[in-house]
């Protein structure tokens, strides 16, 4: 406990410097004073003053990305972000003049989200949803509507304050900065809506909660080609080889590293929390939403009471099915297995998009082995299990397995064999949501399932096939991982 409050005696200290900057003047000089930074050391003082908020938040909850003492951290994170001359070591985009947090929106909004950063945030579970949302009378909607102005704006402050101190200049990022300010203007909007009293203060809340929805739409797309980015940034920059190991990158400490992303850990722990906090947004606010939909027989707002794996498993496999008739021209058979009679409760959009996602790397992994042999090729089989506890999907397929050495990327941000669809996008354009096959899939894929409790597992031989377990919690006792 002592060692929380010392952490949150650092953060306070940084803090109070970006809060001094606003009685001092605007300029960056003032920034630097207020924090103690010099042009000298490389812009130290202006990342202190522009991530103090973030650094708080980790010391609070412990879960930052990185690691523990808050003013510290920061300092090294500007070390590693700029040299002696003020230039960018990482590649970062610099952030366009005017857009750090305290620069663009005012104290009272700066305080207020660094005050949400240090709340704790409370998780629901599937369970939970059920039972409350069975019966969605008045005065439930008016309860779920009241935890959701509460819930909602402490989960924002959180994710802001983290945005605010990502490693390798990710911060800087444009992309970064627009996804940093859909949350500030999200976090303001909550923060100034009034108490929900009546149904009709609830009504207008609920059509306030689809307007965010829609503004936070292009979220993924966003982050994942500021993490691209940064990697074709990392990649362009390796040492030559009198330097370094080939394929090495600069890493703090003077060591060196592959420019493979997978050897970044800081990044993924960050977009792991940071989309598993998505999930768990767009599930409270899209269930919220849909218990205002006309009842539909077996659902409460979107979990089906009775879904049906198998049927979902169909739908899934027809889909991937024709993206790979698409592509290739042809689609290996797929064989389903399992209890037709077999239901339980889930989220029907979750388990179609895990399905999807497992399903069509198999078919392509097959089509790529047997796209020049005159062989038919294997069919894919999936197979569903009822379990005590869980209910178990294997996806098996004979399309050449993946190395042992490999098996870790598989879960690497925008690691794939096909090419990036990110590339082909113009600076305004926020791309596809869903980024399925392009090294989302698999990542976002064991998030949908750890969501509820659940996991995905990926077994391989090498020149044979592959084999996918999706564990999905039947129970559905288990409470939202919260990042």
């Amino acid at each position: 406990m002592s060692r929380l409050f010392a952490h949150g005696s650092r953060a306070r200290g940084v803090y109070e410097g970006v809060v001094r900057a606003y009685s001092a003047d605007a300029s960056m000089a003032a920034t630097r004073a207020a924090v103690g930074g010099t042009s000298a050391t490389g812009g130290v003082g202006e990342d202190v003053a522009r991530r103090g908020l973030g650094a708080a938040s980790r010391s609070a909850s412990g879960a930052a990305v990185g690691a523990s003492a808050g003013a510290r951290d920061v300092a090294r994170e500007g070390d590693v972000a700029s040299d002696g001359g003020g230039r960018s070591r990482a590649g970062a985009k610099p952030a366009s003049s005017g857009r750090g947090l305290s620069e663009k929106f005012g104290k009272d909004v700066v305080d207020d989200i660094y005050r949400g950063s240090f709340r704790s945030q409370t998780g629901v579970s599937l369970k939970y949803m059920l039972d409350f949302g069975a019966q969605p009378i008045h005065r439930q909607l008016m309860v779920s509507a009241q935890f959701l102005h509460k819930e909602l704006p402490v989960r924002l402050a959180h994710r802001v304050a983290e945005l605010e101190n990502l490693p390798f200049g990710l911060s800087d990022m444009s992309q970064v900065l627009d996804v940093r300010d859909w949350y500030v203007e999200s976090f303001t909007e909550l923060r100034t809506f009034p108490p929900v009293e009546t149904m009709e203060d609830e009504e207008k809340f609920t059509n306030m909660l689809k307007r965010i929805m829609t503004r936070h739409e292009n979220v993924v797309p966003m982050i994942a080609r500021a993490v691209l980015e940064l990697k074709e940034q990392l990649a362009a920059q390796r040492p030559n080889a009198g330097e370094a190991p080939k394929g090495a990158q600069a890493r703090r400490g003077g060591t060196f590293a592959t420019t493979d992303l997978n050897e970044f850990p800081e990044v993924h722990q960050f977009l792991d929390g940071f989309y598993m906090s998505r999930i768990g947004m767009r599930m409270l606010i899209g269930q919220h939403v849909a218990l205002h939909d006309p009842p539909k027989e077996s659902y409460i707002g979107l979990i089906c009471t009775s879904l049906s794996p198998m049927e979902v498993a169909r739908d899934a496999i027809a889909d991937a099915r024709s993206i790979c008739m698409r592509e290739y021209g042809d689609a290996p058979e797929v064989e389903l297995f399992g209890q037709e009679d077999f239901t339980f409760a889930y989220v029907p959009g979750h388990l179609h998009q895990m399905l999807f996602e497992l399903v069509k790397n198999s078919l392509r992994a097959v089509s790529d082995r047997y796209l020049d042999s005159n062989e038919t090729p294997p069919p894919i089989r999936v197979v569903i299990a009822e379990g005590a506890e869980d209910v178990t999907i294997k996806v098996s397929d004979e399309g050449g397995g993946i190395r042992r050495s490999g098996l870790e990327k598989i879960w690497t941000y925008l690691y794939s064999t096909a090419r990036s669809p990110l590339k082909d996008m113009d600076a305004d354009s926020a791309g596809p949501v869903v980024l399925a096959g392009y090294g989302y899939g698999l990542p976002l894929s064991r998030l949908y399932a750890r969501y509820f409790g659940g996991d995905l597992q990926v077994l391989s031989m090498e020149n044979y096939g592959t084999d996918a377990y999706l564990h999905l919690n039947r129970l559905g006792v288990a409470s939202e991982p919260l990042p």
